[in-house]
């Protein structure tokens, strides 16, 4: 995206965006960073094995991966075998289509060098979101000299090898919006459920179960949790305002499709129903629903369609695999997950767990180490209050490990510098200290913060 006037570039913006084509993803939404062409020759970088429509570099997986949905909505040791069979299956194709290609998020910083020398630049100037935000983290830690201005934002926390310790944390984050989610509807005007408190229409509804939700069809506890954790990524609200609503005057169906597989997995296609309760017919199926849990369908063994499988997951999982429990151990840890986020922040312990259940040859493939110090004053640090995709409590962890470097809080959640773009909400506070640090070099204040530009304008 080259510069609005080429006399005054200030040269090479590399950005990455964190889905699953990045190139794909600003053709498709280019409001997500064009004004960035003001200032800069705007990159648009794909890490190896990803890639634009028919491009020779994209890694095309035959299978893709099961959606984690489905296991979340299972009970008993059949869906998890389904699962970490679907899963494999999808590696295996993963493996043979990418052949020699090493799929590591510090190869791809390696990638990012290269591509800084043939850019002619010094220094690397970098935008990372989501995952892209683990491309630029490896990079610092690796060319740590070579480091320019980067903003990073919605940074995962790949330094917490314990799987139980990142689903606690997300469990929380979960919990924890739940009721932040009831606070924004109470003052919200034209919230469908008006004054009432949403967290005890939710229990109310809990003890209701089963709900009815069409002809056939039934949502019980598990899938009313899953209903309710999907809804509540931030631009989500109205539409799990809307269907708690419904649900409470007797209509489950809007929160049956907000707990909707984006495909039937063929294993648990197969599994006997009481493996599976609740879950639509393969011809109720229509749509896709979130692959990861990110809303938009991004990130980490997110599919943009229903045929080919992209390799995200599998990086992810060469990045920072743990060993997947057994069953029973991993209903002992649900259990505990229970304890501390009983009502939907639990189902995370699924979400995590499923990304690399049954994938072969996964783990650290390098550690995380601190960067040395001369990289750290260049590097800004985007966090949101309401990210339940990297939990604020991580993305701080992973801020400390970057010495110098500046965090900069905002209220609004996962994807927020993209999707006030979107939105055409130019200028925000996040915005604006984001142009002033990749522009001018201008850092915020060490404990600044911005307040909620998204969820003020829905």
């Amino acid at each position: 995206m080259p510069a609005r006037d080429p006399r005054r570039s200030l040269g090479h913006l590399v950005v990455n965006t964190g889905a699953g084509s990045s190139i794909q993803d600003v053709r498709a939404r280019p409001d997500t960073v064009s004004e960035l062409a003001r200032w800069f020759d705007v990159v648009i970088m794909e890490a190896r094995g990803s890639g634009d429509h028919d491009s020779a570099a994209a890694v095309r997986c035959a299978a893709p991966p099961p959606d984690v949905l489905r296991l979340q909505l299972s009970r008993g040791p059949a869906g998890w075998r389904a699962h970490a069979r679907d899963n494999a299956a999808y590696g295996r194709s993963c493996r043979a289509a990418a052949g020699a290609i090493r799929l590591t998020s510090w190869q791809v910083a390696h990638d990012l060098d290269a591509l800084r020398a043939a850019l002619g630049e010094a220094r690397l100037r970098y935008f990372g979101n989501s995952y892209g935000a683990v491309y630029g983290q490896a990079y610092v830690e690796s060319f740590p000299a070579r480091v320019g201005r980067m903003y990073l934002e919605g940074v995962p926390d790949l330094t917490e090898p314990g799987l139980e310790r990142r689903m606690t944390a997300r469990a929380r984050a979960v919990e924890r919006q739940l009721y932040t989610f009831r606070d924004w509807c109470r003052g919200h005007l034209g919230c469908p459920l008006g004054e009432d408190d949403a967290v005890s229409v939710f229990d109310d509804l809990a003890g209701r179960v089963p709900l009815p939700a069409g002809p056939r069809s039934k949502v019980n506890a598990r899938r009313l949790a899953a209903a309710v954790y999907a809804g509540l990524t931030p631009a989500r609200w109205p539409e799990l305002a809307s269907a708690l609503s419904a649900a409470r005057s007797g209509d489950a169906g809007p929160l049956a499709s907000l707990a909707s597989p984006s495909l039937v997995s063929p294993s648990l296609a197969s599994a006997g129903a009481d493996d599976a309760p609740g879950l639509p017919s393969s011809g109720a199926l229509s749509g896709l629903a979130p692959g990861d849990g990110h809303g938009a369908v991004r990130g980490p063994g997110a599919t943009a369609g229903g045929t080919d499988g992209t390799t995200l997951r599998m990086m992810m999982c060469h990045d920072v695999g743990p060993a997947m429990p057994r069953y029973r151990r991993f209903l002992a840890m649900e259990g505990r997950l229970r304890a501390v986020a009983p009502r939907v922040g639990w189902m995370s312990g699924r979400q995590e767990a499923g990304r690399c259940l049954g994938l072969a040859g996964t783990g650290p493939s390098q550690a995380s180490r601190p960067s040395s110090p001369s990289a750290g004053t260049r590097v800004l640090v985007g966090i949101g209050r309401l990210d339940i995709e990297a939990p604020a409590s991580g993305a701080a962890r992973v801020a400390r490990r970057i010495p110098g470097a500046v965090v900069l809080w905002h209220g609004d959640g996962h994807d927020a510098y993209l999707l006030q773009g979107v939105r055409k909400l130019r200028a925000t506070c996040l915005r604006a200290r984001v142009h002033d640090h990749l522009v001018k070099g201008t850092l915020p204040a060490r404990g600044s913060a911005c307040g909620r530009a998204l969820v003020e304008a829905w």
